[in-house]
């Protein structure tokens, strides 16, 4: 995205983004350098948001609204969570071949960004926070516990716990997000080790015919954003 808004255009209609080509272009690249001598075998699905926005910045009082481009290939997922009324604003939607096998990319997959990324935007407010997320997180945690754990994490913050902060911590700002990602990332791990506890994975497993119990050991990967206002 950075390459594509340092590109000089010629006159015409304002940049818009796209998340779907930078993917594929992202995907080309991996290839290229995974291949030949240093050949290397994997796959990963893809999860993305990158902060544009809308507006008419020419006008002499223009009303810009922050826009979220959401990029989705396979089951790891995009959330925002609308802080000040406690709910989810949005989520992405889970890709499957069938059952715990989700669309990917790379090694033996016939999944491109091309063919099979979705993309979504998203109006943001001020405050909302937005999550990214890989299955180890939602396999473990329902949405209302993932709500509940950013929200209790972000009250915490604000009244002094989870280290120092490089300025106003209202709403987790300055180092709040970090502390956010990392409990979490602690909330979904103790469900994943644990063998005798509910769990979506669990859940969905049962509902495919399939005898499971506990929660499922994956790797956790998580990232938080806060919106904020530039100043």
């Amino acid at each position: 995205m950075e390459e594509d808004i340092a590109r000089a255009r010629p006159p015409g209609p304002a940049y818009q983004p796209d998340p779907k080509r930078y993917l594929q272009v992202a995907y080309e690249r991996t290839v290229a350098a995974t291949s030949g001598p240093s050949d290397c075998l994997g796959t990963t699905t893809a999860a993305g948001a990158q902060l544009f926005y809308k507006g008419d910045l020419e006008n002499p009082h223009p009303t810009v609204i922050p826009l979220l481009y959401v990029t989705n290939l396979g089951d790891s997922q995009i959330m925002v969570v609308r802080a000040k009324d406690r709910r989810i604003l949005y989520k992405s939607k889970e890709q499957w071949h069938w059952f715990d096998c989700p669309r990917q990319l790379g090694t033996n997959s016939p999944d491109t960004p091309d063919q099979n990324a979705v993309v979504e935007t998203v109006e943001l407010a001020e405050g909302d926070i937005v999550l990214a997320m890989s299955d180890g997180v939602t396999d473990n945690l329902w949405e209302h516990e993932i709500v509940d754990n950013v929200l209790k994490s972000v009250q915490r913050w604000e009244a002094g716990e989870g280290g120092q902060a490089c300025g106003d911590r209202t709403h987790g700002a300055n180092g709040g997000m970090t502390f956010v990602a990392e409990e979490l990332m602690k909330a979904a791990k103790v469900v994943a080790t644990d063998p005798f506890a509910e769990s979506p994975f669990m859940e969905q497993a049962i509902e495919e015919g399939l005898a499971s119990s506990g929660g499922k050991l994956d790797d956790i990967s998580v990232v938080v954003a806060l919106c904020r206002r530039n100043v």
